[in-house]
């Protein structure tokens, strides 16, 4: 059992009032963390800690900064054992995402750290006589992270680093599911030399996350928000910071679509749907959970996909296996729910379907249609649906069919053809002739449509966490009307 306290103005503290909460192990249900449970007092706690912390951490040059992200980049790799230890325990990942975990967020604090000198402005000509214009960007001031279980190392990383970059202060909030895995984000920092108060730890019980959420939005000192997770929770983080006029960072849920064009490389295709559909058990934002086929095609990549599948063994993630456990048994009744519900419509479940506690084969289902719940809604699982289309217009237009935008694929031979589809696809990333499933720390990283707004990762960051602001100076007298 981890215990998990709050860190607040670099200490380790409980929460206000003394409350815990306990995170238990998805597959044995055994009790892995203990964590405080911080309520709307803590929120102020740490708000004023950020605020207090800001004038010294703004002021610092970029090298300084640079130091301690670069440092923490060592820090997180040298820890991974514990990585892979706290995200298996909480989360029923396998040994492999909670690696690929630690490293990514290390390339994503280096990444960062070579922020720090982009952090710029420009100088634009000036109409009247005699005046220096120019434009600058400066850190916003108190930054409010919040950071889901799924990818919780690479996740939390990537909600704090680009802030700390640009010279604000942050306030983590954590998941309620991996209380001691997000805490080891603030840990890696601290031990890199962040000085107290820059970075701010919360952690909550679930009942008491919609409370704390609102505290921490609304405090006066809070001037940015960023949210990656559901994007039904993501609206209403979206709400709560409109009505305080504050810009918000959403990278929300998705319903990620691979185009199989009539010209396809079947083997490429099948090999990266069936990645993109099953890593970390389909529980990725940019999980392939349509392939749209043409029917030309469709027969001989069904079978190659479901063969794939087949062989893709499920189980304990301690054990010898590619895909783990769901994150809570309550997944898994929503998933076999779903599965049932395409099956009774009319689908062929050619491989896998079938949920066992919290550990669910690679399923693919054949002849999804739009009557189907698979169809619109993301499942957030080890599915993938086929759509079989005729024709690149009616594939993109299957494609297109879905409240989300947040990552895509194309496979074709033709690459002219093939970017032509990826240009028409609503979505903020599409990759051609590869997985949906591809992140890395310098690429502008969002969507559209209920997707969220706004981008991580990279140059584009610094315009989400810094303020563009305008300065003219007058080198002479100047002439007035009156």
């Amino acid at each position: 059992m981890v215990e998990v306290p709050l860190l607040i103005a670099g200490k380790d503290v409980p929460a206000a009032d003394g409350a815990i909460f306990e995170r238990r192990n998805p597959v044995t249900g055994e009790g892995v963390s203990r964590a405080a449970a911080a309520s709307t007092a803590d929120a102020a706690t740490a708000a004023g800690a950020a605020h207090e912390a800001f004038r010294a951490w703004s002021a610092q040059g970029p090298g300084t900064r640079r130091n301690v992200l670069l440092e923490a980049a060592e820090i997180l790799l040298a820890r991974a054992g514990e990585v892979v230890a706290r995200m298996m325990a909480e989360t029923g990942c396998t040994e492999p995402w909670a690696l690929f975990n630690a490293q990514l967020a290390a390339d994503m604090l280096r990444e960062a750290a070579a922020l720090t000198t982009q952090v710029g402005g420009e100088v634009i000509p000036s109409d009247r006589p005699s005046t220096l214009l120019f434009t600058l960007r400066e850190p916003v001031g108190v930054v409010l992270g919040i950071a889901p279980w799924n990818a919780p190392i690479i996740l939390g990383v990537r909600a704090v680093a680009s802030p700390l970059a640009c010279g604000n202060t942050v306030i983590l909030k954590s998941s309620e599911t991996c209380p001691a895995t997000h805490r080891l984000v603030g840990e890696v920092l601290r031990d890199a030399g962040l000085p107290p108060g820059v970075l701010n730890v919360l952690s909550s019980a679930p009942a008491g996350a919609p409370p704390l959420v609102q505290a921490l939005v609304a405090h006066p000192t809070v001037r940015r928000v960023n949210f990656t997770g559901s994007s039904r929770v993501g609206r209403s983080v979206a709400e709560i910071a409109a009505a305080h006029s504050k810009p918000v960072l959403l990278e929300l849920g998705g319903k990620a679509p691979v185009v199989v064009l009539d010209d396809a490389d079947l083997d490429q295709a099948v090999a990266a749907t069936a990645f993109s559909a099953f890593a970390n058990q389909g529980q990725i934002c940019m999980s392939a959970e349509r392939a749209v086929v043409d029917e030309s095609v469709a027969d001989a990549f069904v079978e190659r996909l479901a063969r794939k599948a087949r062989a893709l063994p499920a189980g304990e993630p301690h054990g010898p296996v590619v895909l783990g456990s769901l994150v809570s048994p309550e997944a898994a009744v929503r998933l076999g729910a779903l599965v049932k519900d395409a099956v009774e419509k009319g689908a062929r479940c050619v491989a896998g379907g079938q949920v066992k506690g919290t550990i669910m084969e690679a399923t693919v289902l054949d002849g999804v249609r739009p009557a189907m719940r698979l169809f619109h809604e993301e499942s957030f699982g080890p599915v993938v649906c086929v759509v079989r289309v005729r024709g690149v217009e009616e594939a993109i237009r299957v494609a297109n069919d879905t409240e989300y935008g947040l990552s895509s694929s194309v496979f074709g031979k033709d690459l002219a053809r093939a970017l032509s589809v990826a240009r028409r696809i609503e979505a903020g990333m599409c990759h051609v002739n590869g997985p949906t499933v591809h992140d890395e720390a310098q690429m502008p990283f969002g969507g559209m449509k209920a997707s969220g707004w706004g981008r991580f990762g990279g140059r584009a960051a610094i315009e989400e966490f810094t303020e563009l602001r305008t300065i003219t100076v007058a080198t002479g007298p100047l002439q007035y009307p009156f």
